[in-house]
C-alpha cells in the first residue's frame, strides 16, 4: 500500500513489542529508493495510532504451519478477531474492513456478525489472491504472459472449496482450453486450491507478497471508488441460493465497499461444487457456536 501510495497514511500495528515500528521504519528508509513519500507509523497494540482509518486490512492471528489446514487455526483466531473488531469499531467506526486472517471465510462472518456493521463494509480477500495464484498457474499451463491471462476463483478460501472457473478463463478473451490440454488445465487448478499449503510447505509459514498485494489492490479499489469487479468473500442473503454465510463470489469493489454482488452463469458442475463448497463453510461456522464465539 506504501508503494503503490493508496493511502495518504498507513499504519501497521501488533501485539509483539517493537515489531510494527522496525518494519515500518524499514519501510520508510527505502522511500527514497523506491520513490513514495506515503506516510507510514507502526505501533504496539495502541489502537488509538489507527483512530478514524478509512479502510482497516485485518491479518492478525496465528499464521499457518506446514501441514496445517486454514480450519485449524479456527480456535484461537476467533478470539483474536473479536478483540480486533472492538477496538477497530471504537477508534474507527467507519472504516470498511477487509479480512486476510484464516480461516477467512469463518472469520469474515465472525467479524460481520460481531462488529454489527452493513454487509457492504466487511470483505473477505480470499478470491482476490486465489484468482491470482490461479491466474499464474494458467500462465505456465498455457504459456502465455501472465497479464494477458484472466481467471477468476469462487467459493470458500480452502484447500477443498475453492474452485477455479476454467469455464471462464482466457488469454486476452480467448478460452484457456485453445491453448492448453485438459490435462495442463486440470493440472493449474489442482495447483491453484493447495496454492497456501504449497507456499506454507517451501517457507514454512503463510504467504507474504500476494496476499499483501491483493489487499493493496482492494484498499485501492475502495478509496478511489474504482467500481472494480473482485472475487471477495462477500456476505450472501439469497444471491447464488445461499443465505447468512460469507463466502467468495465476484463483487464490484468501491468507495462503499461492495457495492454490488456480481450474478454470473455457472455450469451445472460449477453450481454444485459452489453449494458444496457453501456446506462446508457452514460446518466451519457452526464451530463459532460450539466455542461460544458467537
Amino acid at each position: 500500500m506504501a508503494c503503490r501510495e493508496v493511502a495518504s497514511e498507513v499504519v501497521l500495528i501488533d501485539i509483539k513489542e517493537g515489531l510494527s515500528e522496525g518494519k515500518m521504519l524499514d519501510m520508510y528508509q527505502c522511500s527514497t529508493l523506491m520513490d513514495f513519500d506515503t506516510k507510514v507509523v507502526g505501533a504496539t497494540n495502541d489502537y488509538k495510532t489507527t483512530a478514524n482509518s478509512d479502510v482497516v486490512v485485518i491479518t492478525s492471528g496465528i499464521p499457518r504451519k506446514p501441514g496445517m489446514t486454514r480450519e485449524e487455526l479456527i480456535g484461537t483466531n476467533a478470539g483474536i478477531m473479536k478483540g480486533v473488531i472492538e477496538n477497530v469499531i471504537k477508534y474507527s467506526p467507519r472504516a470498511i474492513i477487509i479480512v486476510v486472517a484464516n480461516p477467512m471465510d469463518t472469520l469474515t462472518y465472525l467479524a460481520l456478525k460481531a462488529s454489527g456493521l452493513p454487509k457492504n463494509r466487511i470483505i473477505g480477500m480470499g478470491g482476490a489472491l486465489d484468482s491470482a495464484r490461479f491466474k499464474c498457474y494458467l500462465a505456465k499451463a498455457t504459456g502465455a504472459n501472465i497479464n494477458n491471462v484472466d481467471g477468476m476463483v469462487i467459493g470458500g478460501h480452502g484447500d477443498t472449496t475453492m474452485i477455479p472457473l476454467v469455464s471462464k478463463a482466457t488469454v486476452n478473451g480467448v478460452p484457456v482450453s485453445q491453448f492448453a490440454s485438459k490435462k495442463k488445465l486440470e493440472e493449474a487448478v489442482a495447483n491453484t486450491m493447495v496454492g497456501g499449503a504449497t507456499l506454507t510447505k517451501l517457507i514454512g509459514t503463510s504467504a507474504w507478497y500476494a496476499p499483501g498485494a491483493g489487499a493493496a489492490m482492494m484498499v485501492e479499489a475502495i478509496l478511489n471508488d474504482q467500481k472494480k469487479m473482485v472475487p471477495c468473500c462477500c456476505y450472501l442473503d439469497g444471491e447464488y441460493g445461499q443465505k447468512d454465510i460469507c463466502i467468495g463470489v465476484p463483487a464490484i469493489i468501491g468507495r462503499k465497499g461492495i457495492e454490488k454482488i456480481v450474478k454470473i452463469d455457472l455450469t451445472k458442475e460449477e453450481a454444485e461444487k459452489f453449494a458444496a463448497s457453501a456446506e462446508a463453510v457452514r460446518k466451519t461456522n457452526n464451530i463459532l457456536h460450539e466455542i461460544k464465539a458467537l
